[in-house]
């Protein structure tokens, strides 16, 4: 029985006991004070008059003895009393009914994206959804979680994602994919019921134990991710790429050209030179599409923006050029390629961040509170003692990968205070701790929610994406209304903030673009750029 029905209940017993005792109570006093008989139903009629404060019949007039004039009185603050605690039992819920979201009992949607259960992730993933005209449904076991989500614009149905029945109410069997986010349990249960329900339709889950993945493999789920690890391994690939020549993680337009993240090292040809001083056009023939100064990205970058060491260069051009640009980046001294990897935390993601970094032969070691297997200091990373232990001065890169976002925000102010040239790469749990540690001095944020959300996005509609931790897409879109308009006078990368970096006409991609290049209806254009930058262009062009 809930808290509510049960002061429900208190609250009928105790009106009913204070009745029947002002009920023998009036009887009694008119008795003995006003020499007067009054029969049950008589005095009833007068105790309810009073607590409800209706008014009085002709007894009023009776009342002339003290004694009774102070019951009555006392009748009518009682009846105030509860009249007031009936609007929060009674009244107020009964309203809260009336003005309640309602939400569908089933959905007739088709080819949508059903997601079990709201999260972080599902926040991101209903983002980039919507910003591709993609339907989907949550299935949202709590009822104010469901009617806040409806309220803006999801479609939502209340029950649980674990029963069969909940899932036919959502379509499933109609749905192009199932994305379970309650709890590694919980969504092997999903799962389960997925696969009686519409064993041809995808599931990805997520588990939080990686010993749990193949639970969920067994019960039926096509792609299992676990975040920590997404995250772990994207903070690994930043340091990787920028200590090695490997062009891996570009994404190909066509077979000789590539769109591709390259960071900026310290020391290096580029470095300290605005855009415009760059030259890498006329030095390498890649284009700069876009560029992160600081955490905030820019497409394209302005000619007088300065490039530094924790600049992200995003680069389009074919492999030839690529590796030139590669070559402009890396320091001449290398001062990054003696220096070893601080990582601070060492559970989840910070162990999986060193096992990979080892594996690509980069010295690593590790900071954490407790003394145990992988561990070379044991110390507090809010502590300054801790880094100097640590030998922060012969650190080329220092990676956050704590489990809790204010005490890597604090642990980034002490870093930042001891060096000024040391990178720093961090792991946010909550995404609102993003801007935080950009401010707090981090080079580079990773936001657990987002990479999770953008992998999955990436996932289920198979598109190409620069950066898990970044929401840079690359989209091709009919050209449509800018038939007969020149690059130049289209001015894409004002109005939209996204870059075309290639046409694809008759078969054939052109990717040497100049501002009198001409669209015509039936080009398809590449595009780069922000997601909802993105999604903007393409309803301008649908126009």
């Amino acid at each position: 029985m809930d808290r509510r029905r049960r002061r429900a209940i208190y609250y009928i017993g105790a009106l009913a006991a204070i009745v029947v005792f002002y009920v023998f109570a009036y009887r009694a006093g008119m008795a003995a004070f006003q020499g007067e008989s009054r029969s049950i139903a008589q005095s009833l009629l007068v105790v309810v008059e009073s607590i409800t404060t209706t008014g009085y019949g002709e007894d009023a007039a009776n009342w002339t003895a003290m004694p009774m004039v102070l019951l009555v009185t006392l009748m009518n603050f009682t009846g105030v009393v509860f009249i007031f605690m009936a609007l929060p039992l009674f009244v107020v819920p009964w309203l809260e009914e009336r003005l309640a979201t309602t939400l569908p009992e089933r959905v007739t949607l088709e080819d949508h994206v059903v997601i079990a259960s709201y999260t972080a992730r599902s926040q991101e993933l209903l983002d980039e959804l919507r910003n591709r005209n993609v339907p989907s449904v949550v299935i949202e076991s709590d009822r104010e979680t469901g009617e806040s989500l409806a309220r803006d614009g999801e479609v939502v149905i209340q029950g649980s994602a674990t029963e069969v029945e909940t899932l036919r109410r959502a379509n499933l069997g109609a749905a192009r994919t199932l994305v379970a986010d309650i709890g590694d349990e919980a969504n092997a249960t999903v799962a389960l019921a997925a696969d009686e329900c519409a064993p041809d339709v995808d599931v990805i889950t997520f588990v939080e134990d990686p010993e749990n993945r193949k639970y969920h493999e067994y019960a039926g789920a096509k792609t299992v991710f676990s975040p920590r690890h997404l995250v772990a391994e994207s903070l690994a690939a930043k340091i990787t790429s920028g200590v090695t020549t490997d062009l891996s993680d570009a994404v190909e337009i066509t077979d000789d050209f590539e769109i591709v993240e390259i960071p900026v090292q310290a020391n290096s040809d580029l470095a300290g030179r605005t855009v415009a001083e760059s030259g890498i056009r006329e030095r390498t023939g890649a284009n700069i599409v876009g560029a992160w100064f600081h955490g905030e990205f820019a497409a394209p970058p302005a000619p007088e923006a300065t490039i530094d060491a924790r600049t992200i260069l995003l680069v389009a051009g074919r492999e030839h050029e690529l590796e030139r640009m590669k070559q402009l980046t890396l320091s001449e001294k290398r001062p990054r390629r003696r220096g070893h990897v601080l990582i601070c935390g060492f559970g989840a993601v910070g162990s999986t961040i060193k096992r990979k970094l080892t594996a690509a032969g980069i010295d690593a070691r590790a900071i954490d509170l407790r003394d145990k297997s992988g561990v070379d200091v044991v110390g507090d990373v809010t502590d300054h003692d801790t880094f100097e232990e640590a030998d922060i001065e012969d650190v080329s890169t220092v990676i956050m990968a704590l489990p809790d976002d204010r005490q890597a925000v604090f642990a980034t102010l002490v870093v930042r205070e001891m060096s000024e040239d040391v990178e720093v790469l961090a792991r946010a749990n909550g995404k609102e701790s993003v801007g935080k540690l950009y401010r707090a001095g981090a080079d580079y944020v990773l936001a657990l929610s987002t990479v999770s959300g953008r992998m999955l996005a990436s996932t289920i509609l198979d598109e190409d994406v620069i950066s898990f931790g970044q929401q840079i897409d690359v989209e091709r879109l009919e050209a449509h209304s800018l038939a007969g308009s020149t690059l130049e006078s289209a001015n894409i990368p004002a109005t939209t903030g996204c870059t075309v970096v290639a046409v694809e006409r008759d078969g054939d991609v052109i990717t040497d673009l100049d501002p009198s290049f001409r669209f015509e209806a039936t080009d398809e254009i590449v595009v780069v750029g922000p997601d909802d930058c993105v999604a903007d262009l393409y309803e301008r062009l649908s126009e």
